[in-house]
């Protein structure tokens, strides 16, 4: 199955506490089908102070599955995303707006 989502797409979160925030994916892994976006499902991990690095409240962004992700169009809204050749090419376009990706 060709990859609907990339690293560097802008998207928006259609379901879960981060509903309608956008965000750009920063790493996608296909074969547990998630992906990481900037800004995005924060979870708050406590680490312990050691030699080399200070303890504390350390925010880092959680995988978030590629089903609750919609890539943004020209338009700023959410939209499906599929795949026509041009010229001997396979390219991505948004649904809604004809427009490719």
């Amino acid at each position: 199955m060709a990859a609907k989502l990339r690293k560097g797409d802008t998207v928006v979160v259609l379901a879960g506490k981060d509903k309608g925030k956008t965000g750009e994916i920063e790493k996608v892994d296909p074969k547990a089908g998630k992906a990481i976006v900037g800004g995005i499902n924060i979870s708050v991990r406590h680490t312990k102070q050691t030699q080399n690095s200070k303890g504390g409240r350390i925010a880092t962004a959680m995988p978030v599955d590629l089903s609750n992700l919609a890539i943004v169009d020209a338009n700023g809204k959410a939209t499906r995303v599929g795949f026509r050749e041009e010229d001997g090419k396979k390219v991505r376009f948004a649904k809604t707006t004809g427009d490719a990706i």
